[in-house]
Order: C-alpha cells, then structure tokens, then sequence
C-alpha cells in the first residue's frame, strides 16, 4: 500500500492563537506545517530552502506585512511552485487586487471564515494544483 505523500503547509501570521489552531487543524488532516510568525521570519525560512506546497499568508504583521513579503518572495524567484493562499482580515478591493497581481491562488477573510472552510479551500487549491 502507498503510504501519501505528505503535502507541507507554510502558515504565516503573527497572531500566535491562530497559528497554534490552523497548526493543528492541518497536522490532523496529515499535513507537514511549518510557522513563521512574521514576514522577516518567513523570508529567512524561505530563503534557507523551506519549500512548501501552499502557503497560507497573513497580510497585517509587523516588521514586514503580507503583501511585502509577498512581493520580495516574486522579486526573489523564491518558491516558484508554491501555492500561495491570503488569509486576512483585510478584505478591502485594492489588497485583494494587489495580492492577484502578485499571483496568489486564493483570498480568504478570517472574519467571515471558520477554520474548516479554511482547510477545504486550500485542498481545493492543491487538487487544482495537482499537488
């Protein structure tokens, strides 16, 4: 029997609770998952060699937000094959516009979603993906 291959999930959010949650909602659906809690942090890891199947990415974080990070990691022609989700309480036109420019596969706002949805729309991304 083939055991399944382990897809690796990349969370970057600096609210500490939430990253703890999603943390364990993915690892009990099988998944490898990574933390970084800011977007300095998350680019070190990246740079290091980290290569995710999707990332889940906060755009309000300190030091460096979401949408920089973002932008710095298609400048950087890091993780090229990566899917790259936005979960955010930014919910406003121009940041979702922006994060489409910038390629993201998803947009999710926390406020209006529960964590299972969350979970449902990233394996939906993937089986898009193929991954």
């Amino acid at each position: 029997m083939d055991t399944p291959i382990k897809r690796k999930i990349f969370i970057v959010d600096d609210d500490k609770f939430l990253l703890s949650m999603y943390s364990i909602k993915f690892q009990k659906e099988g998944f490898d998952v990574v933390v970084a809690v800011d977007g300095n942090d998350a680019l070190t890891k990246l740079r290091e060699g980290l290569v995710p199947d999707v990332i889940i990415l906060d755009i309000v974080m300190p030091v460096m937000d979401g949408l920089e990070l973002l932008q710095k990691i298609r400048d950087e022609h890091l993780v090229q094959e990566s899917v790259i989700i936005i979960l955010s309480n930014q919910g406003q036109s121009s940041d979702i516009e922006k994060a489409k420019q910038l390629g993201v596969e998803g947009y999710i706002v926390k406020a209006t979603t529960i964590p299972s949805e969350v979970l449902a729309e990233v394996k939906k991304v993937l089986a898009r993906h193929n991954k």
